[in-house]
């Protein structure tokens, strides 16, 4: 940031020596600074870094996201990555080249294998976590089926991996995976012995607690604490599964399933798992027109739903494009109602107009 010049300032010999090393201050004891530095939320962080080395020390440190658990003072964070047809990598504004992501806490899982530069499928056992707080990846527990582009959800504190194993041309459902990150173990879900046609997996979500596989014209959730699927019966499938022209995005947010869909008529719903219906999200004041033909992507936001989409746009006769972010907050009333309330929506990231994919959205907790 540029400053308006003052008067001229005299040197001397001793504004010539070099300045020591100045530590956040040295009168407060570590644990107070530490506590205080903790309080401020993180948007604030970029400029605390620029006051001295030692800040930027502190602020990279697990320590300090270790006192903002213990304090309570978490935020959700949104990690989005882009890819570009001129790029085989994707971007990803913090992250490499992806396989599967997912998030569980203030940690990102890059699971599996991915798609080479020679557009060929390389089946991998390989997880990596990246620590949101340090920017820093480390290893963790390998699959125990090597896998390309799998599918992964985060479920009641574990992750199941299901996917990317295919043989033959199919893709085997016999290999499910889950992981507990307190014991850093994998190991296989239980097959299931009802009859179901299985072909390419189509979604998996997280609703009340479980597990679900939507596939084909079926749904089965997997109770963890039984080691046992059920048949999910009613319209949960419905606005879910579509063909590739008719765009559907989705989400978890506390245990109740979103969606969005585009089709004729763009709308926001979520799934009354008593009633075993989609229903309409009701208020949604403020909420702008969203095209039919533009990319959006739901997010689960600290209970609240995250919407990112991409929208054309003109400069001096210039065609532009952005990708916007819009923030919902979500109320239950009555126990069959929930209301949402558009918080803020703005352009956040210009993107280029060609073809690109919009590869993830995340959200971490630091």
């Amino acid at each position: 940031m540029l400053t308006r010049a003052g008067k001229r300032k005299t040197t001397t010999t001793n504004d010539l020596l070099p300045t020591p090393e100045r530590t956040p201050n040295p009168s407060l004891p570590h644990d107070l600074i530490l506590s205080i530095i903790a309080r401020v939320p993180r948007s604030y962080y970029p400029y605390l870094s620029l006051v001295s080395r030692s800040f930027q020390s502190l602020l990279a440190s697990p320590e300090l996201y270790e006192t903002r658990s213990l304090l309570q003072r978490t935020e959700s964070c949104l990690y989005v990555c882009l890819q570009f047809p001129t790029d085989p990598n994707p971007y990803w504004f913090t992250l490499c080249r992806s396989s599967c992501l997912v998030s569980l806490g203030s940690n990102i899982y890059k699971i599996g294998g991915h798609i080479n530069q020679e557009n060929l499928p390389f089946r991998s056992t390989n997880v990596s976590i990246l620590d949101c707080r340090s920017h820093t990846w480390h290893k963790a527990p390998s699959l125990l089926v090597e896998r390309c582009l799998p599918i992964a959800r985060a479920v009641d504190g574990k992750i199941y991996v299901v996917g990317g194993n295919e043989d033959n041309g199919l893709e085997s459902w016999d290999h499910i995976e889950l992981f507990n990150p307190q014991t850093q173990t994998w190991h296989h879900v239980p097959k299931h012995n009802l009859t179901v046609h299985w072909g390419i997996f189509h979604k998996v979500a997280c609703v009340e607690g479980k597990f679900h596989l939507m596939i084909g014209e079926k749904c089965v959730a997997y109770n963890e604490k039984e080691s046992r699927w059920d048949v999910v019966e009613g319209k949960m499938l419905e606005h879910c599964i579509r063909s590739l022209t008719q765009v559907v995005s989705y989400c978890t947010v506390e245990n109740v399933l979103y969606r969005y869909y585009c089709y004729q008529v763009g709308e926001f719903r979520w799934y009354d798992t008593k009633k075993r219906l989609w229903k309409k999200v009701k208020g949604m004041v403020g909420l702008p027109k969203l095209d039919n033909r533009c990319c959006i992507r739901l997010a689960d936001y600290g209970g609240k739903m995250a919407v990112l989409w991409d929208k054309d746009s003109s400069s001096c006769g210039v065609k532009e494009k952005t990708l916007w972010c819009m923030e919902i907050a979500l109320e239950k009333r009555g126990g069959d109602e929930i209301w949402g309330t558009v918080e803020w929506k703005d352009g956040v990231l210009p993107v280029p107009v060609e073809r690109y994919q919009f590869v993830k959205v995340l959200a971490v907790t630091l």
